[in-house]
């Protein structure tokens, strides 16, 4: 019934990189195999490098991994440049769709609880591109924060990914359990002290850390010495260099996963449907009461939930993400009893 493996399996890398400003972290993904960059900040336009439009909107940024994921053929490495600006653009996206204008102005945390939320689905989507066969890398700033054990006494000073600021904000915490590799890179200084025994700055030698400090957060799993120079050399033989000896499936199955292809057929949509839905739902021949059914059955919004209560940027996310709702459709028409 299951079938068991064993060894090592090859497959895309998931990197996060965070550091300071102007360290040089678009150089450094830009060294990854065949790369494109989804570039939030614009920091890229000094760098020889493909990448698609400056994304303007949370809604297009998730599009844009949606046209990577379907067209693995396009690059072997996905860069978003940086996480934290994708970041800014989440969180106006969250308090345009509620019509307020702070993410604080939910109370007691709740905005921070949808930050988190939308952070995932981000995720969810790279893993899918990460199952199309393209290393996904995360660049993202780095700050300094006081930080206090629980079990011991004082503070101290550590550096942290700069996503998610605010104490009730998880979304740094979900990029650190997602990567396989999280990379922090700063400038080694030297403290010394002058013939006026004062003390005295000095070094400036670009290092990249791979393991966990208490100074800050870094990890690998590929077993890589605590300290590095920050050079891509260094991680070279960690990343898939060809991409197209990783088996995956063909661009159409990616798309479709393994659902049924659905005959098109001549359906009455109603004209309060956005045409850019409508036409998705008249091409597989699902009717508006399929789709708020299936709705209804994933748990977003209740059955009987009238159309109109739909936020334009859920039907956003339905046609970005259209091939995982006509799997849903699938299985919300296998669970009717017949």
């Amino acid at each position: 019934m299951f079938e068991i493996t064993k060894g090592k399996l090859e497959k895309p890398v998931k990197v996060c990189l965070y550091a300071p400003e102007g360290i040089g972290k678009t150089t450094f993904a830009a060294q990854f195999p065949e790369p494109v960059f989804i570039d939030t900040e614009g920091g890229s336009a000094h760098v020889d490098v493909n990448r698609l439009p400056q994304p303007t909107s949370w809604t297009m940024l998730l599009e844009e991994i949606q046209h990577i994921k379907s067209r693995p053929d396009l690059c072997k490495t996905l860069v978003i440049d940086t996480v934290d600006w994708a970041d800014q653009l989440c969180c106006q996206h969250i308090c345009a769709a509620a019509g307020v204008k702070s993410i604080e102005d939910f109370g007691y945390g709740k905005g921070y609880v949808m930050e988190t939320e939308e952070f995932a689905r981000m995720l969810h989507l790279l893993d899918d591109v990460i199952d199309a066969g393209i290393n996904v890398v995360l660049c993202a700033h780095s700050m300094v924060r006081k930080f206090e054990q629980p079990d011991e006494f004082g503070s101290y000073d550590r550096y942290e990914l700069k996503v998610g600021t605010k104490t009730g904000a998880r979304a740094a915490a979900l990029i650190k359990e997602w990567c396989d590799m999280l990379l922090f890179a700063n400038y080694k200084t030297i403290v010394v002290k002058d013939s006026n025994n004062k003390a005295k700055a000095t070094g400036g030698q670009r290092i990249m850390y791979t393991s966990h400090h208490p100074a800050w957060d870094a990890k690998n799993r590929f077993n890589l010495p605590e300290q590095l120079p920050f050079e891509y050399a260094q991680i070279a033989h960690c990343i898939p260099a060809n991409t197209a000896n990783i088996e995956v499936a063909p661009a159409a199955e990616i798309e479709n996963k393994s659902e049924e292809p659905m005959q098109e057929t001549s359906i009455h949509i109603s004209d309060a449907v956005p045409k850019k839905l409508a036409d998705l739902m008249q091409k597989d021949g699902i009717t508006l009461e399929v789709l708020q059914n299936t709705i209804a059955y994933v748990g977003i919004f209740p059955a009987g939930t009238p159309f109109s209560s739909y936020t334009p940027d859920f039907i956003d996310y339905i046609v970005s993400d259209w091939a995982k709702f006509l799997t849903r459709v699938n299985e919300y028409k296998q669970s009717i009893p017949f």
